[in-house]
Formats: structure tokens, sequence, C-alpha cells
């Protein structure tokens, strides 16, 4: 179950899924044991969280742990190609050699 609008960033979505909880960032960096500057900062895309935090954020919000890594390596992909001096051909040329990857090391 997708609370959150498609097309956000990690950060985004994490902060609506905060607000729709109507929780403080102080109440859920409590109950995470984050400094609350550090929750902040991931919400305004400032940090990236590491895979443990996210497990953390899931268990947390009650959504699906996919949910949060696939909006957080969506992230990822984005920042990494936004300045390059290219199209989103790119991205067909990433997925070919993700198959071509995953049945030469299978």
């Amino acid at each position: 179950m997708t609370l959150v609008k498609k097309f956000t960033t990690f950060g985004e979505h994490l902060r609506t899924l905060r607000e729709i909880n109507s929780l403080t960032l102080r109440e859920v960096a409590a109950s995470l044991t984050l400094d609350t500057s550090l929750l902040a900062k991931i919400e305004r895309n400032e940090r990236q969280p590491t895979r443990q935090l996210i497990k953390q954020f899931a268990d947390f919000f009650k959504v699906e742990e996919k949910e949060l890594v696939d909006e957080f390596l969506s992230d990822q992909i984005v920042y990494k190609i936004l300045n390059e001096e290219t199209d989103l051909n790119i991205l067909k040329v990433a997925e070919g050699k993700i198959k071509y990857i995953k049945t030469h090391n299978a």
C-alpha cells in the first residue's frame, strides 16, 4: 500500500510518511535512536541513509522495505546522470547491461 505520490525523492517520501502519521522529527528520531538533525538532513536530501536505516524506516512506518529501497536507488541513479550531457537512452543501455550481467553471472 503506497500512500505517497510517485516521483518524490527519498527524503520527501520519508517526510510524507512522518507527516501522515502526525509525528515530529524528534519523535521519529528518538524511536530509531537517531540524531534529529541527521533525520532532518535525510528528509531534505542532504544526507543519504544506510541500507540498515532504510530497513528501520520501513519497519517503523510499516511500509514495504522494497518501496523505500526503490525510492532510494532511483534517487541514486537520477543524481548520477542528472548533470551529464546525455539523454534518457542511457537508461535503456543500463537496462540492457543489467540483463547481460545477470545472465553471465548466474
